[in-house]
């Protein structure tokens, strides 16, 4: 068994019934292979884990957590996952779909139309509201996570971080695995808290945004700033580099990424609902929605909230060196 673990894989292997036809993508933890499926001849990925992942029992474990959610899951916007017991090695089995990654589309467009846009942040919400539904949290959202097809229709790939709102914490020897996609993540994750469904649509919201500017509203010269911009600071309003988005769309765009979580969307059901019903979307004045924020807070307790979000870049810095030691 421990050489069938160490045996590299190459292009014309099988692994059982499956045949290894191309490299879709390599990570610092797995392979992913197009693999054809030689009982029934119908195309497959196959994602298998490099020999570290499994020796090391805790990414052995999220490596299951990511097969058994996937094999939950049953909706024709997240990508399916087949259930095998017998395999000779640990692998995973995943629908193949057609289609350019929704960050291959952005690089190429820049920007979208809004009407595109809107649908395929709708059709994204369905399969979250789905997943939502069932305990389930991506924690991953980002554009190279969304397949799109030449209809426009969407499935969400790679639960690699996932996780069920019940299931105990487990501890990742990575930065980018437990917390998720520095331009994407919510500011709660890079306060250290876990996240929920919530987390999702703000990283969500940060989809639409850069959908609709061309632009993914934080930046700075290495991770921890952008990370550290988001905990302290509001995106630019999208309808400054966008004309063309309505005041209605920039609030839902503000709503969905709201810092305070209380403040976002509940739940994807919601944020579809304004989508489409903009007309029904009630716009709030700057002045009011800084006030709901805290802005407007006598001297004292700003000060103190002032001196909290100052504190925000120590904590992440002893994050890191911490998780680096």
């Amino acid at each position: 068994m421990q050489t069938a673990l160490m045996t590299k894989l190459e292009i014309g292997d099988t692994l059982d019934h499956y045949r290894l036809d191309a490299i879709v993508a390599h990570s610092g933890m797995s392979t992913l292979f197009k693999a054809t499926d030689l009982e029934d001849g119908k195309q497959v990925a196959i994602k298998v884990p490099h020999a570290e992942m499994e020796s090391d029992p805790i990414l052995s474990e999220r490596f299951k957590r990511e097969q058994q959610i996937g094999q939950e899951l049953d909706h024709p916007g997240i990508v399916k996952t087949y259930a095998d017991e017998h395999r000779c090695r640990v692998y995973m089995v995943i629908e193949w779909v057609e289609g350019r990654l929704l960050r291959s589309i952005l690089d190429k467009e820049h920007t979208l139309p809004t009407d595109r846009a809107v649908k395929l942040i709708c059709a994204i919400c369905d399969a979250l509201d789905y997943m939502h539904k069932r305990g389930v949290v991506h924690r991953d959202m980002k554009p190279e996570n969304i397949m799109v097809d030449d209809h426009d229709n969407i499935k969400l790939i790679d639960f690699g971080i996932a996780m069920k709102e019940d299931a105990r914490r487990l501890t990742f020897v990575k930065m980018n695995s437990m917390l998720g996609t520095p331009d994407y993540i919510a500011p709660e994750q890079v306060k250290g808290q876990r996240g929920d469904q919530r987390s999702d649509i703000y990283s969500l919201g940060v989809m639409f945004y850069e959908m609709l500017t061309g632009e993914v509203p934080f930046s700075g010269s290495n991770p921890l700033a952008v990370m550290n911009e988001r905990v302290l600071h509001d995106p630019k309003p999208a309808r400054k580099l966008n004309p063309d988005i309505s005041p209605q769309l920039q609030e839902i765009l503000s709503r969905a990424m709201e810092r305070d979580p209380r403040r976002r969307y509940s739940n994807a059901s919601d944020m579809v609902w304004e989508l489409e019903h903009q007309d029904q979307v009630t716009v709030e004045e700057g002045d009011r929605r800084l006030q709901k924020r805290g802005f407007g807070l006598p001297a004292t307790r700003k000060m103190i909230l002032y001196a909290g979000l100052a504190l925000v870049p120590v904590v992440l810095f002893g994050l890191m060196l911490l998780m680096a030691r």
